[in-house]
């Protein structure tokens, strides 16, 4: 009898560790389960964060289109009453693009003066830096009277 107990006691805790040694397992898969969702989740909540800001944007920046399309409708609306055109638009010439007068005589003056500087005073280019930056002042003063004559300069 003794030993039927024995048995039966070392039977019952042999069962009683290996189903909580199962219980902590299943709990650790369906925690480990439980974390993963969480982080898939999380994951297509940034996403579908993501997508709404996107389409904010989208929206503000047609938003803006539709309002700027609106006042350029507004406008010519304004200008033109009974098929009568009330434009006052004075079309000005397009400006040459390149160098102005002023840049050119500023150059051309600078060579210059430089040229004329090494000739009157040799010592060590001293000469050259004083003769172009008087050539340069005074190409860039006669350009600019020429820029504001043709218009290009205020």
């Amino acid at each position: 009898m003794k030993n039927l107990l024995i048995m039966f006691a070392f039977a019952s805790i042999v069962a009683g560790c290996n189903s909580t040694a199962n219980e902590n397992a299943k709990i650790n898969q369906d925690s480990i389960r439980m974390v993963q969702d969480k982080l898939r989740l999380d994951s297509f909540e940034r996403v579908e964060a993501a997508e709404k800001q996107q389409l904010a944007t989208q929206a503000a920046v047609a938003a803006a289109v539709a309002r700027e399309r609106a006042t350029t409708r507004n406008r010519s609306q304004s200008n033109y009453t009974s098929g009568v055109s009330q434009s006052s638009t004075v079309s000005q010439p397009a400006q040459k693009k390149g160098w102005s007068s002023a840049a050119k005589g500023a150059v051309i003056g600078g060579v210059v003066g430089a040229g004329t500087g090494i000739l009157v005073d040799k010592k060590d280019g001293r000469g050259a830096v004083i003769g172009g930056v008087v050539g340069a002042g005074t190409g860039y003063v006669i350009g600019r009277q020429r820029d504001k004559k043709t218009g290009r300069a205020n």
